[in-house]
């Protein structure tokens, strides 16, 4: 197939009776010849070197994890289960009714109990038992490329489903190259935190310190710290009234009690999250490798099933340690989701506070707010829906200051009370809301509805506007992600490898010789390269970044400027 003089626009790989089998399709879709394939990896190897295709399969860890094991790399992908769920729900494809009847095609299904989707649930897993026969995966195929060629908007809807395919490959590359972890720095922070390692069962020294300081200060010797209930009575008992135990409820007051519960809180939470059951359970041969679900939340934004890959603790990025003769490239960009917001709005007012500087900053600089603390809290404010306290009392001042940007997520807000669905900039849908509160909101407008249920329909409605609020600017701005992310991988990937001897081996075959991601934060990512090809990588996540916004907004005059910093550890100043 690789030597034919017909080049290979799709390829689409399944399984048949005899093995594993593979299609060429054209770019009109009909199939040009299929041939089965003996040795899959020689096989793509050759194939990806001779004519880079996109590669067509059901799921991409089940078939890009061996390939990436044996050092063989892809640089395109179509990921159907990835694409099936876009394009299943998505607003502008006209008719969806074939993928839906496609359930096999579905991704582990959401609880439709719930009031509304949060932003952080899991919305799709990937999936063992998804069809892998050939005729099956070309008929899914077929059906995605009809509901994009009948779509309301398919060049949007084709850029989303080309970079949620190539977040797959860049979710596998991470696990695969993984990120330089010194389990042995990691140790030493956790032993200056907590203490010596204690017994299997045991509770460091320090934690149990801040327990005991905790429990005089309550006068409670046997208050269970790990219980809300139990812990939120022995606070009400001395005058603390919190609702919650929440980090920011419980500091709002002034008690003895306080300090030391905020430390224990943190203590605990290292222990749990990163402690050392953690590092024996994700540390490996000096690697951390976290397992990446792309699409994982609603809006389009990663998710972790396992590792918590999302979440780098401050106090352990000093265990992020490049290897000798490679350094860390750590690149993020500043107050992403309001930049994503003056830019889907088109709010100059907006863009011009943002433009080469600290966004919220730059609002008070316009005089709109007088602190950037409460730029802060507004704008947030603005795009989570918070209508109480200093949130509440902050955000009309953006609203004069920023019309165009206010009423996008307004009128976001507004759908969704309404029981409709909004998209992001490149069509990803919100989900509807559940039977169950559609129910909600038809009772209340019964003759016989009581005072509680128009209560409940109308708390339901502001809890399903905040999310739809939401949905819009963390959808695109999850899209934005992406987009930088595929352009920063293929500019990494045409830097020169670098010789055998100054390889960094324990990134695994594919990456032992080449500057690649490692590391990847919603906003934020960290490339392992080696040292003279420091600036070249650090100059790739700029020049990316640069394009992930043109790609999606055009000319519009914003920019997303990023702070990198070159260093041997991902230690933040």
């Amino acid at each position: 197939m690789a030597g034919s003089d017909r080049t290979p626009t799709w390829i689409v790989v399944g399984r048949t009776a005899e093995g594993i089998t593979a299609a060429r399709v054209d770019d009109a879709g009909a199939e040009i010849d299929r041939r089965a394939v003996a040795d899959v990896t020689a096989w793509v190897g050759a194939v990806e070197a001779a004519a880079a295709p996109r590669w067509v399969w059901n799921d991409t860890p089940s078939w890009y994890d061996p390939l990436l094991a044996a050092g063989v790399r892809v640089s395109r992908c179509h990921d159907l289960r990835l694409s099936h769920a876009i394009l299943r729900d998505s607003a502008d494809v006209t008719d969806a009714t074939a993928l839906r009847a496609a359930t096999e095609w579905d991704a582990a299904a959401s609880d439709t109990t719930d009031v509304a989707p949060t932003l952080f649930d899991l919305d799709t897993t990937p999936g063992s038992a998804l069809p892998d026969a050939l005729d099956d995966v070309l008929a899914e195929f077929h059906r995605q490329r009809t509901a994009l060629d009948a779509a309301g908007d398919r060049g949007r809807l084709r850029l989303l489903i080309a970079a949620e395919s190539a977040g797959a490959l860049v979710a596998a590359e991470l696990r695969a190259a993984g990120l330089p972890w010194d389990a042995a720095a990691h140790d030493a922070l956790l032993t200056e935190a907590l203490g010596p390692q204690s017994a299997p069962g045991g509770v460091p020294r320090e934690l149990e310190r801040a327990a005991a300081r905790v429990r005089d200060a309550l006068g409670d010797p046997g208050v269970s710290l790990d219980s809300q209930p139990k812990l939120l009575r022995a606070l009400h008992r001395v005058g603390v009234l919190a609702p919650s135990t929440s980090k920011w409820e419980l500091s709002e007051y002034d008690h003895p009690a306080i300090e030391p519960l905020l430390e224990y809180k943190r203590l605990a939470r290292l222990m749990s999250a990163n402690g050392w059951a953690w590092l024996a359970e994700w540390v490996h041969d000096g690697r951390f490798r976290p397992v990446y679900v792309p699409g994982g939340v609603v809006t389009g934004r990663w998710a972790s099933s396992g590792g918590g890959a999302l979440q780098l603790p401050r106090q352990l990025r000093g265990a992020v340690r490049a290897d000798p003769g490679w350094v860390l490239v750590v690149a993020d960009v500043a107050q992403l989701e309001p930049r994503v917001l003056a830019a889907m709005a088109g709010d100059t007012a907006l863009a011009d506070a943002a433009r080469g500087r600290d966004l919220y900053a730059g609002i008070v600089e316009r005089g709109t707010l007088q602190t950037r603390a409460e730029a802060k809290i507004a704008m947030l404010g603005a795009m989570y829906g918070a209508t109480t306290g200093d949130s509440g009392r902050l955000v009309p001042a953006l609203r004069r200051s920023f019309p165009r940007a206010m009423a996008l997520v307004d009128e976001a807000a507004r759908v969704g009370e309404d029981g409709g669905v909004v998209t992001t900039r490149l069509g990803r849908t919100s989900p509807p809301p559940s039977m169950q509160w559609r129910a909600a909101q038809a009772r209340a407008g019964e003759p016989d509805a009581t005072e509680g249920d128009e209560s409940r329909a109308r708390r339901w409605a502001r809890d399903r506007g905040r999310f739809t609020r939401n949905f819009v600017v963390q959808g695109t701005a999850a899209e934005w992600a992406l987009a930088w992310l595929a352009d920063l991988r293929g500019r990494l990937a045409a830097l020169p490898p670098v010789s055998e001897p100054d390889a960094a081996p324990r990134s695994g075959t594919a990456f032992a010789r080449h500057a690649h991601l490692a590391l990847f934060l919603h906003d934020e990512v960290i490339i392992h390269a080696p040292a003279g090809q420091a600036d070249a990588a650090a100059h790739a996540a700029v020049e990316a970044a640069q394009t992930a916004a043109r790609l999606l907004f055009g000319t519009f005059p914003l920019d997303f400027p990023l702070d990198v910093r070159i260093a041997a550890t991902a230690q933040k100043d």
